[in-house]
């Protein structure tokens, strides 16, 4: 079997790492990165963090509008997909990167009756919140694709109120995998900031709802910086804002630079409670046991709200209730396996297998 796997954001590294490594003890596969993340340290240290090879293809898509962006993309990969001719396109998450592969595969005209199987890793999330470029993206994905590859009971429950569950699968969520290897070798890579700020609270900023207005970004950090310590690794959209509409920053809280898979998951895991509007963050702060607040009016996991490690803080002026609550949960209740056991990897494996020979099978007997 031959897998063309398209990835181009740091959560997209993440859940490949461990997928790759399935794929490669028997299959063929071909990393694409887009390169919607590109520098260092967006995209390098995390491909050497997660022990990810070297992508095959690397189309140096860089930023630019949701527009330009995804449609330099399709330009681009449209003819390596003719080229490769896979027999699977596997695509993850919910980016421009995930629109792009998604639309590209599914009007593959050139391969005739070849057409790949298009499959997508974390089918049947969904926020429920129509703005967001994410839920748009990730609905397309689903639609267009053969096999649904959900992390979720809730994401095949809506996945089945959509009419696609005759091609959604239950695997479990990949970042269980890589959290489960990377936690082992974290410890050693975490930043010197966490010793010096005992306590802390991590925050994450990054979506343009919460970080393009300066005015809602600086309120997002009166807010946090009044509960203290903050470590704040500072996305280089949001450092962007911050320099540019010379936004102030509360003395409790300390900025960092992005930092890769290792420090990150160090950080989590050492946190006091984690403030983010990044999804991937919501879940590993649940896998860490770490109380979470997430900056948003909703959220594509709602099991960690249901199981009490994680509350929603729509606006600035709804964190500090929020923090203040998450800081009395009490760390030693129940933390159901929501996500999986850490194989999920291999159950993807297998069901791209399945469906792949099914095809094979059905073309054969035509």
């Amino acid at each position: 079997m031959k897998i063309v796997s398209i990835v181009g954001a740091r959560p997209q590294f993440v859940k490949a790492a461990p997928v790759s490594r399935q794929l490669r003890t028997r299959h063929r596969e071909i990393l694409v990165h887009t390169g919607q993340h590109y520098d260092e340290a967006m995209s390098d240290v995390f491909f050497h963090d997660l022990g990810l090879p070297p992508p095959d293809r690397d189309l140096g898509v860089g930023s630019g509008s949701h527009a330009t962006q995804t449609a330099e993309m399709l330009r681009r990969l449209e003819p390596v997909l003719v080229d490769e001719a896979p027999d699977v396109v596997l695509l993850y998450g919910d980016t421009n990167s995930t629109l792009a592969g998604a639309l590209a595969a599914a009007k593959l005209s050139d391969l005739a009756d070849r057409r790949p199987t298009l499959a997508h890793v974390e089918a049947g999330l969904r926020s429920f919140n129509p703005s967001m470029p994410e839920e748009r993206n990730r609905i397309v994905a689903d639609h267009l694709s053969d096999l649904l590859l959900a992390p979720t009971p809730t994401a095949m429950s809506n996945l089945e109120r959509e009419g696609l569950a005759e091609r959604s699968v239950l695997v479990g969520d990949v970042m269980v995998d890589a959290m489960d290897a990377a936690l082992d070798r974290s410890a050693a890579a975490l930043p010197t900031e966490a010793a010096d700020h005992p306590g802390y609270v991590l925050l994450t900023l990054h979506r343009p709802s919460n970080v393009d207005d300066p005015l809602r970004l600086g309120a997002w950090l009166s807010a946090v910086g009044q509960i203290g310590p903050v470590l704040f690794p500072v996305h280089p959209r949001t450092r962007a804002v911050l320099e540019q509409a010379g936004v102030a920053v509360p003395p409790a809280v300390t900025l960092m630079e992005p930092v890769g898979y290792l420090a990150m998951v160090a950080l989590e895991h050492g946190a006091r409670v984690i403030a983010t509007d990044s999804g991937g963050v919501q879940k590993e702060a649940y896998l860490a046991g770490v109380p979470c607040v997430t900056l948003r009016g909703e959220t594509e996991w709602v099991e960690t709200v249901d199981a009490g490690w994680n509350r929603l803080a729509p606006n600035p002026s709804d964190l500090g209730p929020a923090l203040a609550a998450a800081t009395t949960t009490d760390r030693d209740r129940a933390r159901p396996a929501l996500y999986g056991d850490g194989h999920a990897a291999q159950r993807i494996m297998e069901a791209l297998e399945r469906v792949t020979a099914s095809r094979a099978a059905g073309q054969v007997a035509s």
